[in-house]
């Protein structure tokens, strides 16, 4: 994964996100330049967007720097109504480990 991306900058931390909930950056991307809506974030300045892929929903945190480059600072995925999450923390301690070691034996995942 690159931190820039079809012309939006991806952050470590979303970058990092994408690999551990086994999200592709082309479906971020796609979330966030043709989302279904879109609502104020927690963070100060940041829009959440969102797209719904049948039962699943993919939400996307971006916002705007300085320079009015668009960044993604975060994503997620969930069931679409249930607000249950979609990536690998909700699948137990065991596999959030293998993923951590993983991730430091082989570095992000390309």
């Amino acid at each position: 994964m690159e931190n820039y991306f079809r012309g939006v900058i991806f952050t470590n931390h979303a970058i990092d996100r994408l690999y551990e909930r086994e999200i592709a950056q082309a479906d971020a991307w796609y979330t966030f330049r043709h989302a279904d809506g879109q609502s104020a974030a927690n963070i100060p300045g940041a829009t959440k967007f969102y797209k719904d892929y049948g039962q699943q929903r993919i939400e996307v945190i971006a916002r705007e720097n300085e320079k009015g480059e668009w960044v993604i600072l975060s994503c997620w995925s969930k069931m679409v109504g249930t607000g249950q999450p979609l990536f690998p923390q909700s699948l137990g301690l065991g596999n959030r480990f293998l993923l951590f070691l993983q991730k430091l034996i082989f570095g992000r995942r390309s």
